[in-house]
């Protein structure tokens, strides 16, 4: 085992340096490795990184499209026909929409939509509801609230 004091690195981990412009006999005199003339032997900034010799670069290629703006709200969507699996007359919230698996992560909202159909009678409460699941909901027996208002009520 060696000791700290008589550590070196494994063979082949480091490699010389290159000390270019030190004569013939080195293999990297004159021109030290640069060629002759053109942008690659010149001192400065060089290419950019996305040039192609001229070609018309891959970015200007593509089209440009999409666009978020920033007031986009990105909900997490649940289906109507989805809510079945809860028991009759339950109270279901974002919270137990995670709980049960069916929503992921809340994001900026849950949004309830209209396909499938609810046989139930359910409290629920999200975001933002689709006119059709809301119907449908509210068909079967049950409401479908907003936390907007169950947070007025609150406060």
């Amino acid at each position: 085992m060696k000791e700290l004091s008589h550590l070196s690195p494994n063979p082949g981990a480091t490699k010389t340096r290159k000390r270019v412009g030190r004569g013939y006999g080195s293999g990297l005199g004159k021109t030290s490795g640069r060629g002759h003339k053109g942008t690659g032997a010149r001192t400065g900034k060089g290419r950019p990184a996305y040039f192609e010799g001229g070609q018309m670069p891959l970015q200007r290629r593509l089209p440009k499209i999409g666009f978020r703006p920033l007031n986009h709200i990105e909900f997490s969507i649940v289906n109507v026909g989805a809510l079945d699996i809860f028991p009759a007359e339950t109270h279901v919230d974002p919270a137990s929409l995670v709980a049960s698996g069916l929503v992921r992560k809340i994001g900026d909202g849950v949004k309830v939509l209209g396909s499938g159909e609810v046989t139930k009678k359910l409290d629920v409460v999200a975001h933002a509801f689709s006119d059709v699941a809301r119907q449908k909901i509210e068909a079967a027996g049950g409401t479908a609230r907003l936390v907007v208002e169950i947070e007025d009520v609150e406060a």
